[in-house]
């Protein structure tokens, strides 16, 4: 199966390298390109792509809010068939980053990823994966909760609410960065079906993915920055 690819960044030097990176590719398809987020979500209306390189500093219409109209409907619910994003960025734990990943981004790299893990991390969005390890993702929470909204609600939130007892048990385990297998050894259950929670954990939460179940956990005050440690 052919990745389309559409590449979004105002460089167009940068866009040109990661051309010659992915085309080489027999699986991936650049099927568009843009220079900011207002021209991506143009090219968008006629084109059918599967997973977007966005940059986030932009003119016009930066990567953040183009990430949100494009995985978001306009109450903030994930669009089932919004093209994933993977976010580009110069800096580790860019605050912008942070900010695309709660708008609906499955991932960022930095803008020096080496070639192989750039098309590693094209791959695991396509498949429904997360490029941002959980724990990655914790660190962006530690270090941006002082910009972060404060919790707004306890442990005893209403939103775990849709989730069976066992759901509640993983989804907490996610939260705190662990794997499935780490999570299949903690509640003595097959990583199959630990997988199979997940999924299902996400679909009743309306998740994209195990980044956005960190951010709302945190939101839920079911986290909080600086636990764990």
């Amino acid at each position: 199966m052919t990745i389309r690819v559409m590449l979004v960044d105002d460089q167009e030097l940068l866009r040109t390298g990661f051309r010659m990176i992915l085309q080489s590719q027999g699986d991936i398809e650049i099927t568009a390109e843009a220079g900011d987020g207002q021209q991506a979500l143009q090219v968008l209306e006629h084109t059918e792509v599967d997973v977007i390189l966005m940059d986030v500093r932009m003119p016009r219409l930066d990567g953040v809010q183009a990430t949100r109209r494009i995985c978001l409907t306009e109450d903030g619910s994930p669009r089932p068939d919004a093209p994933h994003v993977l976010i580009l960025t110069t800096f580790d734990l860019d605050e912008y980053a942070f900010a695309a990943l709660k708008a609906g981004a499955s991932g960022f790299l930095l803008k020096d990823v080496p070639p192989v893990e750039l098309v590693a991390a094209i791959r695991s969005v396509h498949a429904g994966d997360a490029v941002v390890a959980p724990t990655t993702t914790r660190r962006m929470i530690d270090r941006f909760a002082e910009v972060l909204p404060v919790p707004r609600s306890t442990p005893g939130s209403p939103v775990l609410a849709p989730l069976t007892d066992r759901e509640r048990e993983v989804f907490l385990l996610v939260s705190q960065g662990l794997s499935n297998g780490e999570i299949a050894g903690k509640l003595t259950l097959s990583e199959a079906t630990v997988k199979t929670h997940v999924g299902r954990i996400l679909a009743k939460l309306n998740l994209r993915d195990r980044v956005q179940a960190v951010v709302l956990a945190y939101e839920a005050g079911l986290v909080r920055a600086g636990a764990g440690e």
